[in-house]
């Protein structure tokens, strides 16, 4: 009996940590898909978006795009990874989340609901990769390799 009661807890964590991983997945992979649409949106029509004067970040909006379109794809690879619950995966998913944050940041003053909804995204992916540890993760899902 008192074995049973030492592994629920720690099933317990492991559901926990794998919600979180697959939240944070699922979360970067619809920024991701958002971002490559925002990407798309303004290389094709510069019109789109709301140009503003005196802006002290002035950019092209075209390089705007280029810049939201390969922090897209990069996110959704590593989604991809998150999914197969890679470390690797982690590490660049903060990192990938924090290039988001900055980029739409910077380009508030062109879509600012927008920018703030991603910025948001962007957060909570941050949150639930950060606050999932290591030894919480089920077996086989720290990056180590699979299969026999």
């Amino acid at each position: 009996m008192a074995s049973t009661h030492t592994a629920r807890p720690h099933t317990a964590k492991q559901a926990w940590a794998t919600g979180l991983t697959a939240f944070a997945a699922v979360m970067l992979m619809i920024a991701g898909v958002l971002d490559i649409f925002r990407g798309i949106m303004g290389i094709a029509q510069d019109d789109v978006f709301v140009s503003t004067r005196n802006y002290v970040f002035q950019f092209d909006l075209t390089g705007w795009g280029w810049i939201h379109l390969i922090l897209g794809v990069l996110a959704v690879i590593v989604s991809l990874g998150l999914f197969q619950g890679a470390m690797w995966a982690r590490v660049a998913g903060v990192t990938i989340a924090g290039l988001i944050i900055l980029a739409n940041f910077l380009s508030l003053p062109y879509y600012p609901v927008w920018s703030v909804v991603m910025i948001a995204f962007s957060g909570f992916i941050i949150w639930a990769l950060c606050v999932m540890r290591p030894e919480e993760m089920p077996t086989g899902s720290r990056g180590a390799p699979r299969g026999p």
